[in-house]
């Protein structure tokens, strides 16, 4: 336990975003003097603000370092109070809070703080509503996402469904693969197939059918059999998924769910683009966690995973060129190049994926039928990058000329600075070694709008090419990192900004709308193939309730589970616009995912919700049923 303990609350005052109120207390045995309080919080002070017993020392994004008053002792068993009045914005939830926090002491000690919830004052927070009905099944058989077509009648459940005689190898290997993942996500189940025949159980006759559409498959049930039919391995793959669910389901409730002797599925995915984003910049997820999730994913028949690697937190990924990016970009401590944020604490915390992880996750994702697409975000979003090469920032610039929305000092690649493309077209040329996807996801988001505006590189740059503001640099530099890519037989994936200034070439590029729908219609138009991620649905970081007890974030609202399932991403598309909108995906920002728990309250049911709408047409979707399903299905 920590001998010392920060407890906070929030009490809402006219006029402004209110009122932060601070509690240190020291439970050791000795009195505290000399020292500063650094804790870290989304709820950031503005430059503006008001400090009633103490001062702000420094503010570097999410960390806040206050200093007491001079002289201030804190005896054994006392406490020092201060309070904040003035802030970036108003905390709606309760993880708005400390995400940690430490102690700096005259010495140059760091000594850990405890700390609990953003306690609410003068108001009253609402009461969270369950989030999942019980449900209600009308056809018994448990199938996320829902078919396309199913006529079917139930039967006697068999042992365990196995390769008919002389099926040919791959087929068994495919279901192999299948049984294995069932294992991993099911660990004290009984398993739905064998690989040898079982008196009791049924066999698996496997057809190739031209007939039927790539990632298709049907099945069709008999007493004696069942004949699952595809026109490829990913087909098959899916339909042998679809099994293992129906006999989950029927084994783990008896009194809803049951296997067909009798009748067919025919089913296609809704969208070839059903993909789900993990950030591990803000938090760093360990090989076997981001393999669990890929099972996940597979389990729901999702076919997409954007890894975002760097972000103005972290660099994630292993560049032999620039081993700095990994030894300096992926370390966070008091006394490091990169301070704690959130989650960081006294000790110094890193991590990042070797080369050798990254095939091995690769690999692991393509036997499941899952594209890794890799995010290096760039030009914002980069503080980790410059803090770890000082050579890409534009020393004539002032340090402190912009901030970023999340209130990072000039956070961007410099599109003037010519060691950028140098750096930049080594990693890539270490990326394409790595992941064999069509896709490299470059970010370009949220670039404050004046960034690079008090360069002196820029300004040269912007009067040579006839440039005017920040929105055209930008699209200048990605017109150059896009033809890069090229160059690498490579395509551009970014964020709906990339289309700002001018954007791209539109060839080859694929933009996600995360804004809103609004905007994904907006990229349509403009002739961009587009991915929609509306924060408002699909960002499984945003709270699930109004509730202030509700963990997550709150800037695009909340997002309740059922309101995410009925989110329709054509929203308003025309149908002369509808081949333009490859899929849907989700996306987990992780600034709130501080434990496994938050991790798996606010990720389901709303992934698997996401999942049925990339492969399920409108009309076959119910929400009650779902519901009865969810629960039943993998968490990490």
């Amino acid at each position: 336990m920590a001998d010392y303990r920060l407890e906070t609350s929030w009490r809402p005052v006219e006029g402004s975003f209110g009122r932060l109120i601070f509690t240190l207390f020291n439970l050791s045995a000795e009195p505290l003097s000399g020292f500063s309080l650094a804790y870290t919080s989304e709820t950031r002070v503005a430059d503006k603000h008001v400090c009633d017993g103490g001062s702000l020392k420094r503010q570097v994004a999410h960390l806040h370092e206050f200093r007491p008053p001079e002289g201030l002792s804190v005896p054994p068993g006392g406490h020092w109070r201060f309070t904040v009045e003035g802030l970036t914005r108003e905390p709606k939830h309760v993880t708005s809070g400390v995400k940690s926090a430490y102690l700096t002491l005259g010495d140059g000690r760091h000594l850990p703080v405890g700390f609990g919830d953003l306690l609410l004052e003068g108001r009253d927070g609402g009461i969270s509503p369950p989030l999942l009905p019980p449900g209600r099944v009308e056809e018994p058989y448990s199938l996320l996402p829902w078919p396309l077509a199913l006529a079917l009648k139930a039967g006697e459940l068999p042992v365990v469904l196995y390769p008919a005689e002389s099926t040919r190898p791959e087929a068994v290997k495919a279901l192999s693969l299948v049984l294995s993942l069932y294992q991993r996500l099911y660990p004290a189940e009984n398993v739905p197939f064998s690989l040898c025949g079982v008196k009791g159980g049924r066999a698996v006759r496997f057809v190739n059918e031209s007939s039927i559409a790539a990632l298709a498959y049907e099945i069709r049930f008999t007493a004696h059999e069942v004949v699952l039919s595809s026109a490829d391995a990913a087909g098959r793959h899916y339909g042998l998924i679809s099994l293992a669910q129906i006999m989950h389901g029927a084994r783990a409730d008896r009194e809803s769910f049951r296997f067909p002797n009798f009748g067919t599925i025919a089913d296609q995915p809704r969208y070839d683009w059903r993909g789900c984003h993990l950030d591990v910049a803000r938090q760093f997820y360990p090989v076997a966690d981001v393999m669990r999730l890929i099972d996940i994913l597979a389990w729901n028949k999702l076919n997409v995973f954007h890894w975002h690697l760097t972000d103005d937190e972290a660099w994630r990924l292993e560049i032999k060129a620039y081993p700095q990016l990994t030894e300096i970009g992926a370390r966070h401590g008091p006394d490091e190049a990169l301070v704690p944020q959130l989650g960081d604490g006294a000790e110094p915390r890193s991590g990042h994926y070797t080369q050798e992880d990254v095939r091995r996750i690769v690999a692991h994702a393509a036997a499941l039928h899952i594209e890794v697409v890799p995010e290096i975000d760039v030009p914002g979003h980069s503080t980790a990058t410059l803090l770890s090469l000082p050579g890409l920032v534009d020393g004539q610039e002032a340090p402190d000329s912009y901030r970023a929305v999340q209130g990072y000092p000039n956070n961007a690649l410099n599109p003037a600075v010519e060691f950028t493309y140098e750096f930049l077209g080594k990693v890539f040329d270490e990326m394409i070694t790595l992941f064999p996807g069509e896709y490299i996801h470059i970010g370009g988001d949220e670039v404050a709008s004046g960034a690079w505006l008090s360069s002196p590189l820029c300004k040269a740059l912007m009067e040579r090419e006839k440039i005017a503001g920040t929105a055209e640099l930008q699209s200048y530099f990605l017109k150059r990192i896009k033809a890069m890519l090229s160059d690498r037989g490579k395509k551009l994936a970014g964020w709906n900004e990339v289309s700002h200034g001018g954007g791209v070439h539109r060839d080859g590029t694929l933009l996600m709308a995360w804004e809103e729908s609004a905007v994904g219609i907006e990229l349509a138009q403009q002739g961009y193939d587009v991915v929609m991620t509306p924060g408002q649905a699909y960002y499984l970081d945003m709270a699930q309730a109004e509730a202030w007890d509700e963990p997550g974030a709150s800037w695009a609202g909340h997002a309740p589970p059922e309101h995410t399932y009925a989110y329709e991403a054509e929203g308003e598309l025309s149908e002369a616009l509808r081949d333009r909108m490859r899929g849907v995906q989700a996306c987990i920002w992780t600034e709130n995912f501080l434990s496994r728990a938050y991790f798996n309250r606010l990720v389901f049911p709303r992934l698997p919700a996401v999942a049925e709408a990339g492969w399920t047409p409108l009309e076959r979707k119910d929400w009650s049923r779902f519901a009865a399903i969810v629960r039943m299905w993998p968490v990490l």
